[in-house]
């Protein structure tokens, strides 16, 4: 999966923003939607779209969608 692909799927579990307000280097935890339940999402999507595991622990240790990527790959 490319980055591009990430960040479109990362912006498709977001219900609120806008998807052309989110890219590689948006801050995705300062977003007003943000919540633990996203967090389960983006487990939940990682595990189906790209055939990984990652914990909340992981996921709040990176900044943004590019990190959150790189850390994947």
């Amino acid at each position: 999966m490319t980055l591009d692909g990430f960040v479109a799927i990362f912006a498709d579990l977001l219900e609120d923003t806008d998807p052309s307000e989110i890219g590689p280097d948006t801050y995705y935890q300062e977003l007003d939607e943000w919540s633990s339940l996203l967090n389960l999402g983006v487990i939940a999507m990682v595990k189906t779209q790209m055939g990984k595991d990652i914990t909340i622990k992981e996921i709040r240790g990176c900044e943004t969608i590019k990190d959150l990527y790189e850390h994947l790959q």
